[in-house]
C-alpha cells in the first residue's frame, strides 16, 4: 500500500514539475517576443535569435545576439518572474574572433549575402574601404555589419580582419575617394603597367603620396598601386564639400542612366531600385537605409494626397502595394523625383519616367502603384538620415 502511495505521490509530482516548466516556457517565450519586438523589430539590421529549450529538469536559454541591452533586459524580466534558467545566449561579436572585430572592405565591390555561401541571395554589397562590424566566422564567410546597419555575410577574400588599433590607423591616414565612374588601379604611374584591380566611383584607399599625375595608394591589405590623380579627392575634402542640394542630387542620379538592375547591387556596376537611390545620395554625402522599404521610413513625408504639386526634386518616391483590409502595406520600389511629373529610377535599367499621361515616357504601373513621397534634403543628420561625415564609420568614432 506504502508503495501504491509513493508511486502516485512521484506522478502528481511529475505532473505539477511538468505543467509549471510548461507554464514557465509559455512566459519565458512571451518575454523574449516582447524584448524581440523592442530591439531587433527587423532581422536586417539587428540579431535577437533567441529560444528556450528544456533540458531534463532545465530550461535553458539559447541562439546569439548583437545587442548587450537586449540580452540584459531578457535576463532580468525572467528573473523578476522567479525562474531560474541557464543562460546559454552568445553575445556578438563571437569570443573565437579575438580583437579582430572590425573588417575594411577589401575589394572595389564586395558582394554579401543572406547566407555563408556562393550560391545564396545577394543581400546587399559594400564598397572598397568601407568598414563594417565583424561579428562571427562561418565556412569561409563572416557575419557582418554595414554602415547602414545591414547585416549579413561576406566571404572572407572580401574583407580584411583588423582591431580597434589597426582600425585607428586606417581612420587617421590620409585617404583619396576614387571619383570616375569606373577605372583601375596599377603596378606602376602608368595606365599601360599590368592592373591591380579595378575601381568605382566611391571606393577609398590610403593616399601614400603623389608621383606626376599618379596618387600611390595603400589597399586595406597592404597592396600598392597607383591611380590617375584626376580621378581622385582626398577624403577629408570630400566630406566637407559633399552636399545633397536638388542639383547635385539630379545630376548625380542622372550620371548613372542606363546601368543594368542587380538585385542587392549598391555600386556604379550594377544596382538595385535602392541601391541606386542609396548611392546617389552617399555620392551626396548622405547616408540612406539600404532597402525601400526602410528608406520609407527616412525623411519626412510629403504630402501627395491630392496630386504631386508638393513634390521637390530630389524626393524619394515610394511605389508598391497600399494596405487593405487583409493585407499590410508592401513598399517596393523606389525612385527619385526630378521635376515636371518626371523620376529617375532602376528598373531594368536607371531610366526616367513619368506621371503625366501625355508624356511618351509615362508609366501607368508606376502611377497606379505609388504610394507616398519622402524628403531628405531637408533632415540631414534628424529623422533618420546621417550624414556620412558624422558617421562614426567615417569620422574616427567607431
Amino acid at each position: 500500500m506504502k508503495i501504491k502511495w509513493s508511486f502516485i505521490i512521484i506522478i502528481l509530482f511529475t505532473t505539477v514539475l511538468i505543467n509549471a516548466q510548461s507554464k514557465n516556457m509559455k512566459t519565458i517565450n512571451t518575454i523574449i517576443k516582447s524584448v524581440k519586438d523592442k530591439y531587433a523589430p527587423d532581422k536586417r539590421v539587428a540579431l535577437f535569435n533567441v529560444e528556450v529549450k528544456k533540458e531534463k529538469k532545465n530550461l535553458i536559454l539559447s541562439g546569439e545576439t548583437n545587442i548587450p541591452e537586449a540580452k540584459a533586459e531578457l535576463l532580468d524580466k525572467i528573473n523578476s518572474k522567479k525562474i531560474k534558467v541557464k543562460d546559454e545566449i552568445d553575445l556578438l561579436p563571437d569570443e573565437k574572433l579575438g580583437d579582430n572585430i572590425f573588417g575594411i572592405v577589401n575589394l572595389s565591390v564586395s558582394s554579401i549575402r543572406s547566407q555563408p555561401k556562393h550560391p545564396a541571395e545577394l543581400a546587399t554589397q559594400a564598397l572598397l574601404g568601407t568598414i563594417v562590424k565583424v561579428l562571427k566566422h562561418k565556412d569561409g564567410f563572416y557575419l557582418v555589419q554595414t554602415p547602414d546597419k545591414y547585416i549579413a555575410w561576406v566571404d572572407d577574400d572580401g574583407i580584411v580582419t583588423v582591431s580597434r588599433d589597426l582600425l585607428y590607423d586606417w581612420e587617421s591616414t590620409p585617404k583619396i575617394i576614387y571619383t570616375n565612374d569606373f577605372g583601375f588601379a596599377y603596378v606602376n604611374p602608368d595606365n599601360n603597367s599590368q592592373r591591380v584591380s579595378d575601381l568605382v566611383i566611391g571606393d577609398i584607399l590610403i593616399n601614400i603620396g603623389e608621383e606626376g599625375d599618379y596618387v600611390k595608394v595603400q589597399f586595406p591589405d597592404k597592396r600598392i598601386a597607383f591611380v590617375e590623380k584626376d580621378n581622385t579627392q582626398a577624403v577629408k575634402d570630400w566630406l566637407a564639400t559633399a552636399k545633397p542640394t536638388k542639383e547635385n542630387i539630379i545630376e548625380t542620379a542622372k550620371s548613372f542612366m542606363g546601368i543594368p538592375y542587380l538585385w542587392g547591387g549598391t555600386s556604379a556596376k550594377e544596382m538595385d531600385c535602392s541601391g541606386f537611390t542609396k548611392t546617389v545620395y552617399f555620392l551626396n554625402g548622405v547616408l540612406l537605409d539600404r532597402d525601400a522599404s526602410q528608406q520609407v521610413n527616412n525623411g519626412i513625408l510629403v504630402d501627395t494626397e491630392n496630386g504631386f504639386e508638393n513634390l521637390q526634386k530630389g524626393d524619394l518616391l515610394f511605389f508598391g502595394f497600399k494596405a487593405t483590409d487583409k493585407k499590410k502595406e508592401r513598399v517596393t520600389h523606389v525612385g527619385i523625383y526630378i521635376g515636371d511629373l518626371e523620376f529617375i529610377h532602376e528598373s531594368g535599367r536607371v531610366k526616367i519616367n513619368s506621371f503625366d499621361e501625355k508624356k511618351p515616357n509615362f508609366s501607368k504601373y508606376r502611377l497606379e502603384h505609388f504610394i507616398r513621397a519622402r524628403r531628405i534634403i531637408t533632415s540631414l543628420n534628424e529623422n533618420g538620415i546621417i550624414m556620412i561625415k558624422d558617421s562614426k564609420y567615417y569620422n574616427g568614432e567607431l
